[in-house]
């Protein structure tokens, strides 16, 4: 299959442009909104629905710039030092989920702390909607055309024109100059909206309906999200300038993601074990 050459810009309104991508991370909050609501209004609920509109706003900062950040310390901090300013280009592309994933678990704290709620339980409560805001974000990279994995021979790859995405073609798969076309490539943007936003947001939400101890929501996403993210990343380039980090197949979305399956695992031994001690 060919990419369909998406233009990332959605509407252009004279000198603004609204992009898709912007326009995706809107719709994952949306998404997001909505489903908190409908959680803050269940019987018992940790937090009113005005509040989770409050926790959603501390998030949503969290997310921003935390991913922003995150992706400038991880994956463009040479570049950022030779251009500061490039920490301002949002449009330009470039968000890590582990930054906005840090920046979230800041926000949350401080949410908490202020009205006085512990920790574990916000997360437990926000865990299982944040694979909306993870679906909405992959398909913004898909209609980027970023991201993208390994050559494959499987029926679904697909190629990429070199005209429109140089990078990919001569930085990352060092094709010969003049190449019109990409070989076939695992399309992982689509890969991780499969897992990280449907699957992951189903498991959650199914695991979460029922009484769990604190802290077992949290787990079974760092859990869960870590192991999707760890074997996705087998068949996804790495970025070009970082490249394999060892064994020549450790990616830095690894690196980061297998704390992620550590902790996760922690949580939920030490959340079933004092679940069976009460």
């Amino acid at each position: 299959m060919l990419f369909p050459e998406i233009d990332p810009v959605a509407v252009q309104l004279g000198p603004v442009a609204v992009r898709w991508y912007g326009l995706m991370y809107l719709a994952g909050f949306a998404a997001a909104w909505w489903l908190g609501r409908l959680r803050a209004s269940r019987p018992g609920a940790l937090i009113s629905p005005p509040q989770m509109e409050d926790l959603l706003f501390y998030a949503a900062l969290g997310v921003i710039l935390g991913g922003r950040l995150g992706y400038i310390l991880f994956y463009g901090y040479d570049s950022w030092l030779a251009d500061p300013l490039q920490m301002f280009r949002v449009w330009e592309g470039g968000m890590s989920f582990h930054g906005g994933f840090l920046g979230v678990l800041f926000s949350v704290w401080w949410y908490g702390r202020r009205r006085d709620i512990g920790f574990f339980a916000l997360t437990d409560f926000i865990a299982p909607l944040v694979p909306v805001g993870l679906l909405a974000g992959r398909i913004g990279n898909f209609v980027n055309g970023e991201l993208w994995g390994a050559p494959t021979q499987l029926p679904w790859g697909m190629q990429v024109s070199c005209a429109s995405h140089p990078g990919l073609c001569f930085d990352k798969l060092l094709l010969p100059p003049g190449s019109p076309l990409t070989p076939l490539l695992h399309p992982t943007q689509l890969y991780e909206a499969a897992l990280e936003g449907v699957a992951l947001f189903l498991l959650l939400w199914v695991f979460s309906a029922r009484p769990r101890p604190s802290m077992a929501v949290s787990g079974m996403f760092l859990l869960c999200y870590g192991l999707f993210r760890f074997a996705v990343e087998f068949v996804r380039l790495p970025d070009a300038h970082l490249g394999y980090l060892a064994f020549g197949w450790v990616t830095m979305g690894q690196l980061l993601s297998a704390p992620m399956v550590v902790f996760g695992l922690v949580l939920l031994m030490v959340a079933y074990r004092r679940h069976s001690t009460t």
